[in-house]
């Protein structure tokens, strides 16, 4: 089904919400595209700074945007040329421009997307600059360099040492390292890769620095497509040749090809030779993806995340800016490359809360492509089986063109959903998979079958209680608990990271022997699947286990080709993964994510249960999906069981629009932080008696209140809300409201619009 889209504004804010943003970067439009030597210019630079700063241009004069470094008291700072300087102190003491970096100046169309960024989210430009300048040794020099590769000979004697040298450079696909990037991540010396260059099993090379990417040929051969997959691969084509802006929800049920769809309309940007992005919830979902697109197109694409090498990723950023790299696939900081011309941005598991920031820049990037893409006339393709609310919302407002992808590919079929009412199933207290899920799995090993367990908690278990006492382990930082990670032998702050021995006497009564663990981690329900199933290959994919992403994804590679029976997960097994002779899903507390007061826990848990469920049963093998519940009546387990999608969003939207909350109303949040709570709590009753700026928008404030977790690294927090009405200029707004609050050294806030976590 295809649906029209409205026709947009030339800059749309994100999501459609218009806030009266900016339509061009300040001093950017009456600035002249070129300085001559001596000229005076503005150059906003990365340091934490309210303004741009003049300097005089360089001998030889610079482009409006070019990357440059300045002086800055006695150091030397990157920044850009952000327009014309504004003059309004003693000329005489203008400094001049050091140098002009030898990279492609930032262009007029990422300046403004930094521009409106900034102030839709409410972010100080130094801040959104160091974003889009987040690349290692931009100011170095061109120059030549070493670089080591898989060589051709096979040693005659290996060692540890040089096994993993060699492995490192197979597990990158050919990529090349410099010395210390391959010594570093083999975890060897450099006299080890040095010993293999000599007997060729590591090709030692000068090359440039930073050299284009292979191209890729969209004219390769194409996967068949059904009828379905077709239409809607013409429509996103069409919108790409238009050279418009347009956002289109692509929504498929799990497993029905939206890949191969979206992969046709990069090759239709390919065809009109421009840019494209591909962006993942998930650094694991990476490896796959890769080789479809080199399937594809014969060649494989620039790779942009936490788990590149730094050689890589200043290569890519250089490349992205002078067209020698044409697509990218990313983490959500890939927005934030200087495309020289971007015309498709592909937002994969739209849903996935991970394409939301919480610290630092608080920002949405599924959001931000749709602004950054309706300043550059690209298109947009937001796809997921279980879109979020808000993209579901603006389709139906015509704001978004949908297309829907309603069956599995080929000979699969969606698999059967059922409920386990555990209030009819006899288990002891410290066992979580009930006696018709352990026969479930039992039918599945003997049929050489794969089976999923679910459970969204890490580690071994959540809560840690002294039985003589009745003390539970806490962060000695935060308002939580430690979780203890038995086998990492570590208790755990999933808030802060702090980590602690697991102790063998209680640390408040000093009594032995009585400390009790508290409900079930993934790693206690792996220990039960062991002793339940003694003959079945167990395997646990859980972030906290692995220590690269490398290591990630081999066990997921593994897991695919049948290298276990049982697989226990987290919500890390829920972003796309393939796992073709996995029949049977099993959540052990489909009842988990109801609970609290989050806006959004219902749509959040439909989504997660719906997307493990399609985990199984995407091959010939028919599946089954099985929630042990103890509500089958809720509304929520109800929807998921009868797969009444559009009567689920229909109901959900009925209750947000109703309450006046996103995507039906604005919404801000505020935290602040300090190491007195009461410093915290003053500034926060300051702000609740001046909101005047926010009544003058018919906008409400709630709060102060202690956040949830109301201390966290040492940090007593306080938090605001503000409910706004949908078309109310909530950033001004906020922005006059927060300004009256001058934090002190000890005093942090925090602005989020359009929060999506309440902690």
């Amino acid at each position: 089904m295809v649906q029209p889209a409205e026709t947009p504004k030339a800059a749309r804010s994100p999501a459609g919400d218009e806030d009266n943003l900016p339509q061009t970067a300040p001093g950017y439009a009456d600035a002249p595209g070129y300085f001559d030597g001596g000229e005076l210019i503005a150059v906003l630079t990365t340091q934490p700074l309210d303004r741009t700063l003049d300097y005089r241009a360089p001998d030889g004069g610079c482009h409006l945007g070019a990357f440059v470094e300045v002086p800055l008291g006695p150091r030397k700072v990157l920044g850009v040329v952000w327009g014309r300087g504004r003059g309004d102190f003693d000329l005489s003491k203008v400094r001049a421009v050091l140098r002009v970096l030898d990279v492609a100046p930032m262009r007029a169309e990422m300046q403004e997307f930094l521009t409106r960024a900034a102030d839709y989210t409410l972010t100080p430009m130094p801040a959104m600059l160091r974003l889009a300048a987040r690349a290692p040794g931009l100011s170095d020099p061109p120059s030549m360099r070493k670089v080591y590769r898989l060589g051709d000979a096979t040693p005659d004697r290996m060692t540890d040492a040089r096994t993993r040298v060699l492995e490192v450079l197979r597990d990158y696909g050919g990529l090349s390292f410099t010395l210390k990037e391959l010594s570093d991540q083999a975890g060897v010396t450099s006299s080890v890769v040095k010993g293999l260059v000599k007997l060729g099993a590591v090709a030692e090379e000068d090359t440039p620095r930073d050299l284009p990417f292979p191209r890729l040929d969209p004219g390769l051969p194409a996967a068949q497509l059904t009828e379905d997959q077709s239409r809607a691969a013409a429509h996103l084509a069409q919108g790409l040749r238009a050279g418009r802006y347009g956002t289109t929800l692509l929504r498929g049920v799990t497993g029905s090809g939206k890949t191969e769809v979206y992969l046709e309309a990069v090759a239709e940007c390919l065809r009109q030779n421009r840019q494209a992005l591909v962006l993942l919830p998930e650094i694991a979902l990476t490896e796959e993806f890769l080789r479809r697109i080199g399937a594809r197109f014969g060649a494989q694409p620039a790779e942009w995340h936490s788990g590149v090498t730094m050689t890589e990723r200043r290569r890519i950023w250089k490349m992205v800016g002078q067209g020698g790299c044409q697509v990218v696939v990313g983490a959500r900081s890939a927005l934030f490359l200087p495309f020289r011309d971007l015309g498709l941005i592909v937002v994969d598991e739209e849903h996935d809360s991970s394409y939301k920031q919480e610290d630092g820049v608080l920002y949405n990037a599924r959001d931000m492509a749709v602004l950054r893409a309706s300043i550059c006339d690209a298109q947009v393709v937001l796809a997921s089986a279980t879109p979020s609310l808000e993209s579901w919302a603006n389709a139906e407002a015509g704001k978004y063109a949908r297309l829907d992808l309603t069956a599995r590919f080929g000979p699969a079929v969606m698999p059967e959903l059922r409920a386990i009412d555990m209030r009819a199933e006899t288990l002891p207290s410290n066992r979580w998979i009930s006696p018709s899920l352990q026969s479930a799995v039992l039918r599945r090993i003997e049929a050489g079958e794969q089976s999923l367990l679910f459970l969204n908690r890490r580690g071994y278990a959540p809560v840690t209680i002294c039985r003589a006492c009745g003390h539970q382990i806490a962060c000695p930082d935060c308002d939580a608990r430690m979780v203890e990670h038995r086998f990492l032998k570590r208790l755990m702050c999933h808030q802060c990271g702090e980590t602690a021995p697991i102790p063998e006497a209680c640390p408040s009564c000093e009594v032995e022997g009585k400390l009790a663990v508290v409900g079930p981690g993934v790693e206690r329900l792996t220990e039960e699947a062991q002793a339940l199933f003694p003959n079945a290959r167990v395997a646990t994919l859980s972030s906290d286990l692995f220590g690269s992403a490398r290591a990630l994804k081999e066990q997921i590679a593994a897991i695919g080709q049948g290298g276990a029976d049982i697989v226990i997960g987290t919500q890390l097994v829920a972003k796309g993964h393939n796992f073709p002779n996995l029949t049977l899903v099993g959540v052990i507390d489909a009842d988990l994510g109801l609970q609290g007061s989050d806006l959004r826990a219902a749509e959040r848990t439909f989504q997660l249960m719906r997307q493990v469920a399609g985990r199984a049963g995407r091959a010939e093998k028919p599946g089954t999906a099985l929630l042990q519940t103890f509500q089958p009546e809720h509304p929520v387990i109800r929807a998921i069981l009868s797969g009444d999608e559009e009567g689920f969003w229909r109901a959900e939207a009925r209750e947000r629009e109703a309450a006046g909350v996103p995507p039906y109303g604005r919404m801000a949040g505020i935290v602040l932080s300090s190491p007195d709570p009461q410093e915290a709590f003053d500034a926060g009753l300051a702000l609740a008696r001046g909101d005047a700026p926010i009544r003058a928008i018919g906008a409400q404030v709630y709060g102060p209140a202690p956040a949830p977790i109301a201390r966290v690294r040492g940090r007593h927090r306080v938090r605001l809300l503000v409910k706004a009405p949908k078309g109310a200029a909530l950033q001004g707004a906020v922005a006059r409201w927060v300004a009256q609050i001058r934090p002190g050294p000890n005093l942090r806030m925090s602005v989020d619009i359009d929060p999506q976590s309440f902690y």
